[in-house]
């Protein structure tokens, strides 16, 4: 197998998708346990095991994105959903509109609470 076809097989079967969308996951649940879990007290050898099982699940996603396809009659192994006629120009950007939303929400909350700390930093200097 040449190594272009390699790339264009995991690129056809969703392989960097799946690689991008759990290391974005697995980030943010490393986060949450990094910073939550001191808070409520839960021993330090938790957190480790999180982040062990987020490096752990990497390669195992990665071999199940190989194996297996999202088709819209449930899951399939890869060869089957091959097989299956595909629907030209049925693709769907839901998941583009999601993302700007959610960056334009978080940007709008960034700029309210940037306005809330300088408003107090202001009322701090005038009263000081």
């Amino acid at each position: 197998m040449k190594i272009d076809n390699f790339f264009a097989e995991l690129k056809r079967r969703n392989v960097y998708k799946v690689a991008v969308a759990y290391a974005i996951v697995g980030w943010l649940l490393v986060q949450i346990a990094t910073q939550v879990f001191p808070f409520l007290e839960i021993p330090n050898w938790v957190v480790r095991l999180v982040i062990a099982l987020v490096v752990i699940g990497f390669p195992i996603a990665l071999v199940i994105a190989w194996a297996f396809e999202a088709t819209p009659e449930g899951i399939k192994r890869t060869e089957t959903a091959d097989a299956m006629p595909t629907a030209a120009g049925q693709k769907n950007h839901a998941w583009i509109y999601i993302v700007v939303i959610g960056a334009a929400i978080s940007v709008a909350l960034f700029r309210k609470f940037e306005r809330r700390q300088e408003q107090r930093l202001f009322r701090r200097r005038d009263s000081g």
